[in-house]
């Protein structure tokens, strides 16, 4: 805006003739200069729950990357599109009050004993709403095992409102690649956005062995994350939409697509100019599973 501008928007605001304008006008400029990171992150498994950052590295990472995010940028909000939350079309959670969903069965009682209360960020939640006409507002969600255990060591003290959008499951990737790609001007308001899921997530194939206490990995986890690694970082988007195609084992880590499209999303948020670190990778500890996480910024 020039100096021209600025003088004449100064006179439309004096037009309007009332405080409540004034911070009506101010609201609808841009929040911050200092534009919003992306996250694409595992949120682990429900048997890493019960454990301390001091026993798992990743959640160390977390905890050392929220830290880092608070000390560098004003966090209005946090925007989680989880894998844990598929519907048949997309939905906006607006709740002011966040229920947290113990969405996992048949564990000890005490995995289920930890609490997050964070808030809920309704305006902003409306914020989607404006940009995606298409997305259907409700209050039938809360925070479930894609968010808040990830979000526990992410932001401990629960002071970052968040809330959810959920995933079409039976929509194609491009069209989670395309919604990431219409949420870029949050960025720019404060808001935090997180893909929760899974690069390499094949249930059925990591229950065979878990069940028989067998934590071996099948050998083909290692091949594929080295692909997907180097399909990012040649910034080759095209082979990741079309993961079921573009490499033969595509099909095998992500028999479905809920924990693979959250990193659609991240990327479709991306901009050229952006870089992309990596703040966890690390050999394959579980068959079929990967904890490869990625910061966009």
């Amino acid at each position: 805006m020039d100096r021209k501008q600025f003088i004449q928007s100064i006179l439309a605001i004096t037009t309007m003739g009332t405080l409540s304008s004034f911070k009506k006008f101010t609201d609808e400029l841009p929040v911050q200069s200092n534009r919003m990171p992306v996250l694409f992150t595992s949120h682990g498994n429900p048997m890493d729950i019960p454990l301390s950052r001091e026993e798992r590295p990743f959640w160390e990472a977390l905890h050392n990357l929220g830290k880092s995010l608070k000390n560098t940028h004003e966090i209005k909000a946090a925007l989680v599109v989880s894998a844990h939350w598929c519907t048949r079309g997309t939905f906006v959670n607006i709740s002011p009050e966040q229920q947290q969903i113990y969405d996992y069965y048949g564990f000890p009682k005490h995995y289920y004993d930890p609490k997050y209360r964070a808030k809920g960020a309704p305006e902003i939640a409306h914020e989607v709403k404006k940009v995606i006409p298409s997305v259907t507002e409700t209050t039938d969600w809360g925070l479930d095992h894609g968010a808040w255990p990830m979000l526990m060591h992410l932001f401990p003290e629960a002071d970052v409102p968040v809330f959810q959008m959920s995933i079409s499951y039976y929509a194609s990737p491009s069209y989670h690649y395309e919604l990431g790609q219409q949420l870029k001007s949050l960025r720019d308001k404060g808001v935090l956005i997180i893909g929760s899921g899974s690069l390499i997530h094949n249930l059925p194939l990591a229950t065979q062995r878990i069940m028989t206490n067998d934590m071996t990995p099948y050998g083909w986890e290692e091949e594929y994350d080295a692909w997907i690694k180097k399909q990012i970082d040649e910034r080759k988007f095209n082979n990741i939409i079309h993961y079921e195609t573009s490499h033969p084992l595509g099909k095998l880590a992500a028999p479905t697509p809920d924990h693979y499209v959250p990193v659609l999303y991240s990327l479709g948020l991306m901009d050229n100019k952006d870089n992309l670190e990596y703040f966890f990778e690390s050999k394959t500890t579980l068959p079929a599973f990967s904890e490869r996480s990625f910061l966009i910024n």
